[in-house]
């Protein structure tokens, strides 16, 4: 069976249109059309439902497209196995982070990297899910927890400091709670569904829960970017705040919890140059990040 069939499908499920797919793997809408025909006549199976309206997924679809995903990872990992050259200063690395380390704290020192290495090209994909390292999602990941997957290269950076923090003008506008108790009356920048996020929280401060958060979502940066429009107050990692002099200090010795910061890849791409010289240098970057207070 042909890659490109189950490429093609991957797509049109990704897009959910033939037109949308097609534009983007830069094919014609009827090229793909026959290789979605294709596929289902090799598995003897309808993936979609075709109608005026468009397609629609049947639950074979449904239940093929975690086995395609873990195909276009694994080619994808090949791709970067054979992309750097005999001096291992050129090819792919594929990082996993956080949204909130991912968007603000790796760009800046992955510029510094840049400089020093410029034939790596850097993949960054932001999530606050663990990738799989084993399946080869990514080659190396930056995790706020301690990796538990066996076979794996794992450095604890440090602990990372969070702290209670809110923007000048919403200082300047409703002033700053003086005790812990006062906080009640201060809108709260929180998390809606993330329970994970949330049992951090509550460990750190019995205080802090969902009903209390005045402004409530999932992403991290977007949190970040209500605590910089002045919304309310907001937790922030100490070596964000520290380059940011309008975010001002909530109670910094009542209020403040730490996050374990571990960098992880697999190990049988230690041999890889590339990797390891993007590895170490992370590591050695990172961990001056965590020691900022």
């Amino acid at each position: 069976m042909d890659w490109n069939f189950y490429a093609s499908f991957r797509e049109v499920m990704r897009q959910g249109s033939l037109s949308a797919a097609a534009r983007t793997l830069g094919l014609t809408q009827p090229t793909l059309g026959r290789h979605v025909a294709a596929l289902e006549a090799e598995l003897g199976v309808a993936l979609f439902t075709r109608s005026p309206q468009g397609l629609t997924p049947t639950s074979a679809a449904a239940d093929l497209l975690p086995r395609v995903e873990e195909m276009h990872a694994a080619a994808q990992a090949a791709a970067r196995a054979v992309s750097g050259g005999p001096a291992n200063e050129t090819g792919v690395v594929r990082i996993t982070a956080s949204e909130i380390v991912g968007g603000v704290v790796l760009p800046p020192i992955l510029a510094t990297f840049r400089e020093a290495h410029p034939g790596i090209i850097v993949e960054l994909v932001l999530t606050n899910r663990n990738e799989d390292l084993l399946r080869r999602d990514a080659d190396i990941a930056v995790r706020m927890v301690r990796p538990a997957q066996a076979a794996l290269i794992a450095r604890r950076i440090g602990a990372v400091a969070i702290g209670l923090f809110a923007h000048r003008r919403y200082v300047e506008a409703h002033g700053l709670p003086t005790t812990v108790e006062e906080i009640a009356n201060h809108p709260l920048i929180g998390f809606d569904r993330d329970e994970v996020s949330l049992r951090s929280l509550q460990d750190a401060a019995a205080f802090v829960h969902r009903d209390r958060f005045a402004f409530r979502c999932d992403s991290d940066l977007a949190q970040l970017a209500a605590l910089r429009a002045g919304y309310g107050l907001g937790g922030c990692q100490l070596g964000i705040a520290a380059a940011e002099p309008d975010l001002i200090p909530v109670l910094p010795d009542q209020v403040r919890f730490e996050l374990e910061m571990w960098l992880a890849m697999h190990e049988d791409l230690k041999p890889v140059g590339r990797v390891r010289t993007m590895y170490d240098f992370l590591a050695a970057e990172l961990g001056l990040y965590a020691r900022r207070r």
